[in-house]
């Protein structure tokens, strides 16, 4: 039940695609090397304000965070851009699996993203998003990431 729940919030917090304000581009652009802003702007607007929603409750977890450590909060569905899906079928996605290439790209998200960071990102970056980190920044990313 709890899956359900959680389902449903990710996908009524992520129907939005409007742009993102100037000044949230702005911190993330701040934030972020030139090159990971730069996936990061390719991303759909739905997922560049998730990873800006995400990056605010992570700093309320850990307001001390270094910059790599934010970088992997706003970068950490940088691969979702991959698959190509627009909301409906992200949904379908979701509930039917791994079925088709499409949907198994958007599926492995975390390791396409993870893919496109290698050498551009720093190390402490891609540690915290492919897991090798277990630390306490590493599960607070998790948790604010679960919606």
């Amino acid at each position: 039940m709890d899956s359900i729940v959680h389902l449903a919030k990710r996908a009524w917090s992520s129907r939005d695609n409007r742009p993102l304000s100037g000044h949230l581009v702005e911190r993330a652009e701040r934030l972020l090397t030139h090159d990971e802003f730069e996936l990061w702007w390719a991303m759909a607007p739905r997922d560049q304000a998730h990873s800006m929603e995400v990056l605010d409750r992570f700093l309320t977890i850990i307001p001390w965070a270094k910059r790599e450590e934010q970088a992997a909060a706003l970068l950490h569905d940088v691969g979702k851009n991959a698959s190509r899906l627009n909301w409906p079928l992200r949904v379908i996605a979701t509930l039917v699996g791994p079925r088709g290439k499409r949907f198994a790209t958007y599926h492995q998200h975390e390791e396409i993203g993870i893919a496109m960071l290698q050498g551009i990102s720093d190390q402490r970056t891609l540690d915290i998003l492919s897991g090798d980190a277990k630390d306490d920044i590493a599960a607070a990313l998790r948790a604010a990431d679960n919606i």
